[in-house]
């Protein structure tokens, strides 16, 4: 009893001995939570100083991507800015005329790093990148300290936050040796688009006197160089124009006899294009380079010109060179310290074309404004010798200075002078007849003396076909293949295509360059047989034998395809840069398909009734293929014709044109027209 006694007090003494214990253990557990709490809270807190010293850091830069100088102070620290021997005023002042000087567009920030050093300071590092005259300039590295100010966040300034290596009053200076703009020229050395010096006339604000008589002499600028008087005066009110100021207003091209008073002149080197007009859509012009193109393309010069449309800008990055020429940063005594960018200059490259600037100007003359096209080429060895659109515009007006006025003509022009038509996809007509005669040759559906008995104006299959005909303009029968081809007959056409069948005709048209992106400087969409991979009906494949239906084909394109007829057989590409290579397909027809089409087309020109016969010359043998294309709503109602004409050098193979005319009812035919052209090119090409 009593050793159980015992045993039980020894127990109840062991429970009690392990309540301190315990309690001991949960006053750990206690601490450590609220350790852990000031520690979560703590590291919450520098998060949230980090974000605000962040917010601080990229409020600087967007403030100076923008070059929203007068904004910085409002982010940095007044007392370094006093430390560093400025005041808030002379900070802005410094960095208008050092970012102004050099012409720094496109500033860009990129790995910025905000991290903490210690209780209130924040290390702040990034690098930038920006556009100058010498083009991008990129790799400057900063690194200074935000300090929390009370709930402020400063950033500590120093002048070497303007650049790295900056200090004091440190400047910044640059020095630009400009590359000359490379030249086009044509293929006989004749500028297309060159360097000239012209007259720049402007303004020198302080001699155009006071009151009536500075309003009468502004007037008088105006109606001499064709400027608006609110555009003038829109030009002295730049901020930087002083009374002693030479205000630059336009570029004259025309000689300058006398000057109104408060005018004045001098020689600037500008882009210029001879041909004007008859070789605008294909040169294109250039102009001022804009934040938009330095985003495209961040090696571009902030004060250069760059290729806007046409070959100027295809062959930009040739014709541009590189502007040399350095950025030094020296001290208050002019004395160099650091180089910012320093390049050597390289002038643009020549690019010489294909094209005859001759010719070019003939192919352009013939239109007398109305819309169409022109494309002329050596069939042997695919040179472009002129391609040309119309109506056009002025390219010069365009590089360098053109009113608003001037511009909406042309924009609100409805037969849109800006669009290349020789680049553009037209439904090619008659014109492609030969394309299914040679097809249907090879394929031995055509032969061609065989005569169908063909009668009246409009033809159709069956009666499945509901109201639809096929329409020919010339009533005769029988017709072979060469009175087909003379009398342009569309149901001759249309009868041999369903002939041939879908599979024969389409594998034909696969061998020519139906859906191939052709390899050259001037842009437009692949050729197309049609919408889709089939023509669904037996009307749409009839349709497109004639050279109708759903074909889009550019003159261009046409003009490549046609050459089989002057090559055995053989298509050669086109191309606009001498230097290139020829490139050919061998055996789109048969040599003999080639020649029996083309000798059948030498009728249209010799031949007394023949559609070409006003071109016919007895000492030149000329083959050639009229086209209409006719675009309408519905059968048997009058819709919009594009005229076309195929005219082929029989007697030396030197060259080949396709001309077109849109709304040809309007405006006369193609071969109406093209009379001077073709005189022209069988006098030079012999």
């Amino acid at each position: 009893m009593e050793e159980m006694g015992e045993s039980l007090v020894e127990r109840r003494t062991q429970k009690k001995s392990k309540k301190p214990i315990i309690l001991v253990i949960s006053g750990i557990i206690v601490v450590a939570a609220l350790g852990g709490g000031v520690f979560a809270y703590s590291a919450w807190q520098t998060k949230q100083e980090i974000k605000q010293a962040e917010k601080t850091a990229q409020t600087f830069l967007k403030h100076l991507s923008k070059q929203e100088f007068d904004q910085l102070p409002t982010v940095l620290s007044e007392e370094s800015i006093k430390d560093n021997g400025y005041d808030k005023n002379q900070l802005v002042e410094k960095y208008e005329a050092i970012f102004t000087g050099i012409q720094a567009q496109g500033i860009k920030s990129k790995q910025v790093k905000v991290e903490k050093e210690a209780s209130d300071k924040f290390t702040f590092s990034y690098q930038l990148e920006m556009t100058t005259p010498l083009g991008n300039l990129k790799g400057l590295s900063y690194k200074t300290t935000i300090d929390k100010e009370k709930d402020n966040y400063k950033i500590n300034w120093q002048p070497s936050l303007i650049f790295p290596k900056m200090s004091g009053q440190d400047k910044v200076s640059i020095g630009v040796d400009t590359a000359a703009r490379g030249e086009i020229v044509d293929r006989n050395g004749k500028g297309l688009a060159v360097n000239q010096a012209f007259d720049q006339v402007g303004i020198v604000p302080g001699k155009l006197g006071e009151g009536d008589a500075k309003t009468a002499n502004i007037k008088a600028f105006s109606d001499q160089f064709n400027v608006p008087v609110d555009e003038i005066e829109q030009h002295l009110k730049q901020a930087w124009v002083q009374d002693d100021s030479f205000v630059p207003i336009k570029i004259s091209f025309d000689p300058i006899t006398d000057l109104p008073q408060g005018a004045a002149s001098q020689d600037k080197i500008v882009r210029y294009y001879p041909l004007k007009e008859a070789a605008a859509q294909l040169i294109g012009y250039v102009g001022t380079v804009t934040a938009e193109d330095i985003e495209k393309d961040p090696s571009l010069s902030s004060t250069g010109v760059v290729g806007k449309v046409g070959l100027e800008q295809a062959f930009d990055k040739e014709l541009r060179g590189q502007d040399g020429g350095s950025i030094t940063i020296t001290d208050e005594n002019g004395q160099e310290k650091s180089v910012l960018q320093k390049v050597e200059k390289k002038d643009g490259q020549k690019i010489q074309l294909t094209i005859d600037k001759n010719a070019q100007s003939q192919g352009y003359a013939i239109f007398a404004n109305r819309p169409g096209s022109a494309v002329v080429m050596d069939p042997r060895q695919g040179d472009l010798l002129a391609t040309v659109s119309s109506p056009s515009f002025d390219p010069n007006k365009l590089a360098n200075g053109i009113s608003q006025t001037e511009y909406d003509a042309y924009a609100n022009n409805e037969n849109l002078p800006f669009t290349a038509r020789f680049a553009t996809g037209y439904a090619p007509g008659s014109t492609f007849k030969t394309i299914t005669g040679g097809i249907g040759l090879d394929a031995g559906t055509l032969k061609p003396e065989e005569e169908l008995a063909i009668n009246g104006l409009k033809w159709q299959k069956d009666a499945s076909w509901g109201d639809y005909f096929v329409t020919r303009v010339k009533e005769a029968s029988p017709v072979n293949l060469r009175t087909a081809l003379v009398n342009s007959d569309n149901i001759y056409f249309a009868e041999q295509t369903l002939r041939m069948g879908e599979e024969t005709f389409r594998k034909g048209l696969d061998k020519f360059i139906f859906g191939e992106k052709l390899d050259l400087a001037i842009p437009m969409n692949p050729a197309q047989i049609s919408n889709e991979d089939s023509f669904k009906s037996e009307i749409l494949l009839a349709d497109t034998g004639y050279g109708q239906g759903q074909l889009l084909i550019t003159p261009i394109q046409q003009a490549a395809m046609y050459t089989v007829f002057q090559n055995e057989g053989k298509l050669v590409y086109p191309k606009i840069e001498l230097s290139k290579e020829t490139k050919t397909k061998e055996n789109v027809i048969s040599s003999n398909a080639a020649n029996t089409i083309v000798t059948d087309l030498l009728g249209s020109v010799e031949d007394a009734d023949g559609y070409v016969h006003n071109m016919y010359n007895p000492e030149f043998s000329l083959a050639a293929k009229t086209g209409t294309a006719e675009i309408k709503e519905k059968q048997d109602t009058v819709g919009k014709e594009n005229s076309f004409l195929l005219a082929m050098d029989r007697s030396n193979n030197k060259f080949s044109a396709m001309i077109m005319v849109e709304d040809s009812r309007k405006n006369d035919t193609a071969t109406d027209i093209s009379k001077p052209l073709i005189d022209y090119l069988e006098a030079t090409y012999k």
